[in-house]
C-alpha cells in the first residue's frame, strides 16, 4: 500500500477537524493577546500538576518492595504487620521503625518529592510551630506543624475543582433560564424577572451561616447552596440575546417550517447567545473560587482540617509572627486570580467582532 493510499484510509477513518473561518479568526485574536494566551497555558499547567497532588506531596511512598513483592501505598492501605511489624493499624511510612523493617530485607521505598500530605504533622520541628521555611519544609509549617507547600498544592486543586463545577452547573441552569425568558417573553419573562429579583435579595451568606450552625458543611453541601444563588449571573446576558434574536427572519422561517420551540432555541438561537456567555465564564470561575476562599477564611467553608487557600489566609491572620503564612496565601491567590482575569480578557478579545488583527 502506497503512502497516498494510507493517508486516504486514515482520513476516511479519522476525518480532519475543520474549523470555520470565524473560529479561526477568534483563535488568532485570542493568541494575539499574549498575556492571556500564556496565562491560559500557565494556569492549565498548574492545574494539571495539582491533579496529581498525591504523587507530588504525600506521606506515603509510590512504591515499596518487601521480600520480593511490590506494594503501592499511594493507592492502598497496608497494615504494619505486612512489613513485619506488630500492629494491625495502617503503616506509618515516616516512622524510622517501619523504614528499618522494609530496608532490612533489601526493600526499597520510592518517595514523592515532598514527603508530606496536607494533613501530615512534622513531629521533628527544631522550633515550635509555626516553623519558618527550611530545607525540610520549603514554605514553613502552619501552627499545627503541617507543611505549607503540601497544603497549598491540595488547596489549589480543591479550589479550582470547586470553581469549575460551580461554574459549569450554574452556567447550564442560567443559560436554560435565560433562554426560556428571552424566547417566550411576555408574562413568562415578566414573572421570571420578578422571581429573580426576589431570589437575589435573599442574603446567601446568612443562609450559609445558619446551615453551618445546623450541619457541618462539606464540598457538596457548599456547592449546592452556592449553586442556588450563582445561576442568575448569566440569565440577563442570555435573556437579552434571545430577546434580540427571536424576531430575526431565520427564526420566523424556522417557525413557519414547523420546527419546535426547543429546536429553534438550542439549535438556532443558543449558538449566538453562547458568544456572550463564553466571554463571561472565566470571570464567573474567578468569582466562584473567590467565594469559596472567603467562606473558608471566615470559617464557614470546608470542614476543619481540609486543605484550603482561605484557611491558609486565616492562619496568616492568626499568626502575624509567621509572615510566610500570609504571604504564601496572598501570592498564591493573587497569581491564580490574575491568570484567570488575563484569560478572561483574551476570551473577550477573541469574541469581539470589532477586534481585527492588523
Amino acid at each position: 500500500m502506497s503512502s497516498l493510499d494510507l493517508r486516504r484510509n486514515l482520513f476516511a477513518i479519522f476525518p480532519p477537524i475543520r474549523i470555520s473561518p470565524i473560529n479561526q479568526r477568534r483563535w488568532r485574536n485570542f493568541k494575539a493577546n499574549r498575556r492571556g494566551y500564556w496565562s491560559l497555558w500557565i494556569f492549565l499547567a498548574l492545574f494539571f500538576l495539582s491533579l496529581f497532588a498525591e504523587f507530588i506531596a504525600n506521606d506515603r511512598p509510590f512504591l515499596v518492595t518487601y521480600q520480593g513483592e511490590a506494594y503501592f501505598p499511594v493507592f492502598a492501605d497496608y497494615p504494619e504487620t505486612t512489613f513485619g511489624g506488630e500492629f494491625e493499624t495502617n503503616a506509618d511510612y515516616r516512622d524510622p521503625y517501619v523504614q528499618d523493617l522494609i530496608r532490612q530485607d533489601g526493600g526499597i521505598m520510592l518517595w514523592p518529592p515532598i514527603r508530606y500530605s496536607y494533613q501530615t504533622i512534622n513531629l521533628d520541628l527544631p522550633v515550635p510551630a509555626p516553623a519558618p521555611p527550611s530545607a525540610e519544609n520549603l514554605l514553613g509549617t502552619d501552627d499545627q506543624g503541617r507543611d505549607v507547600v503540601a497544603r497549598l498544592i491540595y488547596g489549589f486543586r480543591i479550589s479550582v475543582l470547586f470553581g469549575l463545577v460551580l461554574t459549569i452547573l450554574s452556567s447550564i441552569i442560567g443559560i436554560a433560564a435565560g433562554a426560556v425568558q428571552g424566547y417566550f417573553g411576555g408574562w413568562t419573562d415578566l414573572l421570571f424577572q420578578r422571581f429573580i429579583e426576589i431570589w437575589t435579595s435573599v442574603p446567601s451568606l446568612y443562609l450559609l451561616i445558619i446551615i453551618a450552625a445546623v450541619i457541618a458543611p462539606n464540598f457538596w453541601i457548599l456547592l449546592g447552596i452556592l449553586l442556588l444563588f450563582s445561576w442568575v449571573s448569566l440569565v440577563g446576558v442570555v435573556r437579552a440575546e434571545f430577546l434580540r434574536g427571536r424576531n430575526f427572519e431565520y427564526v420566523k422561517a424556522a417557525r413557519a417550517l414547523g420546527l419546535s420551540n426547543a429546536k429553534i432555541m438550542f439549535k438556532h438561537l443558543l449558538p449566538n447567545a453562547m458568544v456572550a456567555t463564553l466571554t463571561f465564564m472565566p470571570f464567573i470561575l474567578n468569582s466562584s473560587i473567590t467565594t469559596l476562599t472567603s467562606l473558608d477564611f471566615l470559617g464557614f467553608g470546608l470542614p476543619p482540617g481540609s486543605p484550603s487557600l482561605g484557611e491558609l489566609l486565616s492562619q496568616g491572620k492568626a499568626n502575624l509572627e509567621a509572615p510566610w503564612l500570609g504571604l504564601t496565601g496572598f501570592f498564591s491567590i493573587a497569581i491564580m486570580l490574575s491568570l484567570l482575569i488575563f484569560v478572561g480578557e483574551a476570551v473577550r478579545d477573541a469574541f469581539d467582532p470589532r477586534k481585527v488583527l492588523q
